[in-house]
């Protein structure tokens, strides 16, 4: 029986509770937030035994097996390199650290220590995206992708949290090196990293208030991003961060040598693209044909996944939770290989010193002279796309 805790009782932590408590051979034995009323709210919704305030503390007297932090990002390192010192395995949700040195030395310790750690990216476990995978992994594409395609939107409008960063200037997000970016882009980075095979590709970034934040008299938040990753010789990537597109997507497109695919997160679709044409006028029927079969084939598969019960809007994470306990308890690998963990990363350092006025400077030194393994070079910040 593993024993969890949670660190930082916000609202994200609702949703790992929730998650925990539909996985077996595990209990939640404490939770932690620096504002008391916090952690006593959390354990009371979900019959914790003990709450705390100080973390250290926490880790004495509970004596966890595992801790999820899910505190603001700027205390995910400090946090889970206390929790690895005191021989815990630890799950950081998203973003893993404010820099990629920090995510290094967070997976040194861990295997120093013989421990695991992960990242929040559940999105990569969703029901659609572990079909992507088993494509994939089955050779649909023909080879590895020739060029990938992430869109993750966010809507602005009508959202709580949206609404309390934009009324409030001094938002713990707005302390963060990429700010909004920081916030809420890993998960789309990250389904690129998966398929990257490099460990230094070139990253050129844009980004720009949209004319929605600009008439607002916003200046500080970028809630419009465009980013090209190319690998030398092999798969290039676009990533697309918008606020303001319509419809917001959360997709992925993968095109390989052969053939292609569409994740459609928002729909758990996936559709299958054939990369060899029919001759004569039935390319202009057979495909419409195939695409609607396709698009049934998933309404079943949703169906029937609904029906189970497995059809929930956390269900990645379930997975992602599940997948990770027993790696501990296997002694397995985990389910997210740390080189993606700090791929991911590596190309966010890149893309906040480009689109971030006040890491400008600091971006060229990094593009002209730090092009060692494991560093990701970048494009001069004064490029757009």
């Amino acid at each position: 029986m593993l024993k969890v805790a949670i660190v930082g009782c916000g609202k994200i932590a609702d949703d790992h509770a929730s998650q925990i408590e539909r996985i077996r051979d595990c209990r939640i034995v404490a939770v932690c937030d620096r504002e008391p009323l916090m952690a006593r709210q959390l354990c009371e919704r979900f019959a914790v035994e003990r709450y705390f305030s100080d973390v250290a503390e926490m880790l004495r007297l509970a004596a966890p097996d595992v801790v999820h932090v899910t505190s603001p990002p700027e205390s995910h390192f400090e946090i889970a390199k206390l929790c690895l010192e005191n021989n815990c395995h630890v799950y950081v949700e998203k973003p893993f650290t404010l820099y990629a040195a920090e995510a290094r030395r967070l997976i040194a310790i861990a295997e120093e220590r013989g421990l695991k750690i992960t990242a929040g990216h559940d999105a990569q476990f969703s029901h659609v995206s572990r079909r992507m995978r088993e494509a994939v992994q089955g050779g649909f594409l023909g080879g590895p992708p020739v060029h990938i395609e992430s869109y993750y939107c966010y809507s602005l409008g009508g959202d709580p949290y949206a609404d309390a960063l934009l009324g409030d200037k001094g938002h713990w997000v707005r302390r963060l090196p990429g700010k909004l970016l920081q916030n809420i882009i890993s998960h789309g980075i990250a389904r690129i990293a998966e398929f990257l095979v490099t460990e230094s590709p070139v990253v050129i970034a844009h980004g720009f208030p949209s004319p929605y934040l600009q008439s607002a008299g916003e200046t500080e938040l970028i809630d419009e991003l465009r980013v090209i990753i190319c690998e030398e010789k092999r798969t290039t990537a676009f990533f697309t961060f918008s606020s303001q597109m319509r419809p917001a997507l959360h997709q992925l497109r993968l095109y390989g040598p052969k053939n292609g695919l569409i994740l459609d997160q928002d729909s758990e679709t996936l559709v299958k693209l054939r990369g060899a044409k029919r001759l004569s006028y039935l390319q202009k029927f057979a495909p419409p044909i195939d695409f609607v079969r396709q698009y049934m084939n998933n309404f079943a598969g949703n169906a029937k996944r609904f029906l189970r019960n497995d059809f929930h809007m956390k269900a990645g994470m379930k997975y992602l939770i599940e997948a990770f306990y027993g790696s501990i308890a296997q002694g397995a690998p985990p389910p997210i290989p740390y080189r993606e963990i700090v791929l991911t990363a590596t190309i966010m350092d890149a893309i906040i010193a480009q689109v971030e006025p006040q890491n400008r400077q600091a971006d060229c030194v990094h593009g002209a002279n730090d092009l060692t393994p494991g560093n990701v070079r970048t494009g001069n910040s004064k490029r757009g796309l």
